[in-house]
């Protein structure tokens, strides 16, 4: 019962995170499946992406609704890093878990601070086909060195390069997350990993539940206030995982 119960509640704050901050999914879930309801990491890892893709499209379509989502920016920056993503991790594997866990924790805090001290754009402005294959290709990269990422990554990168709003910039990452996500389960689909299904399903329930609420959330705060909130846990974040480490 006890475990069921932190399984709903650990689902409700990963679909509220990723429907109002376009981030969050894999960054908290897999904490949560390991640390709450004492998943292995493989299993963690393949569980989590199945719970961030239906969440994520779930975001995604409460956003597209909104008109806020910029389609083209999107699709460009997630098939732009699909490869690299590939390539950087073949090459990650070789470096120790712990140097990349600081790299990833500096380039997040520095993400958190360029978000915390840039003005919201203004305006809806245009998006470079070119800018967008870069910047997409240099988040693939990332992500893919790093082994994580996601929307923390792909939500500062759409605002501070692509100058996206913030609101747009939410919507968008969505479809970076699911692009990755897909590709990552289905580079696990011949592994033998078991899931408790009967934790899962109702992690997924309360998530897709969140990710409507976290929609809702997102229209009522002004771009402005959002940019700093995520900037905010996201910067939180960074020094969570870099204390973890020198620990």
């Amino acid at each position: 019962m006890t475990a069921l119960v932190l399984a709903l509640l650990a689902g409700a704050l990963v679909g509220l995170a990723l429907g109002a901050l376009g981030a969050g999914g894999s960054i908290l879930t897999v904490p949560a499946l390991i640390y709450l309801l004492g998943f292995s990491p493989a299993a963690a890892a393949t569980g989590s992406l199945v719970i961030v893709i239906v969440t994520s499209v779930t975001a995604l379509v409460a956003h597209a609704r909104a008109g806020a989502v910029r389609w083209r920016a999107g699709l460009l920056f997630a098939a732009a890093g699909l490869l690299p993503a590939a390539g950087a991790g073949a090459l990650a594997a070789r470096l120790p878990a712990a140097l990349l866990t600081l790299m990833f924790a500096a380039l997040a805090a520095l993400a958190a601070v360029r978000m915390l001290r840039r003005r919201t754009p203004r305006g809806a402005g245009s998006v470079s086909t070119g800018r967008a294959a870069a910047a997409g290709a240099g988040l693939g990269t990332v992500t893919g060195f790093l082994g994580v990422g996601g929307g923390f990554l792909a939500v500062p990168a759409l605002v501070t390069v692509l100058a996206v709003p913030m609101s747009a910039a939410v919507g968008t990452s969505l479809l970076v997350i699911v692009a990755n996500a897909l590709v990552a389960l289905a580079a696990r689909a011949q592994s033998a990993v078991q899931l408790d299904w009967a934790l899962i399903m109702p992690f997924l329930a309360t998530a897709v539940l969140g990710a409507w609420d976290g929609r809702r959330l997102a229209a009522k705060v002004s771009p402005a206030a959002l940019q700093r909130a995520f900037g905010t846990v996201l910067l939180t974040i960074a020094l969570a995982m870099g204390v973890a480490v020198v620990r």
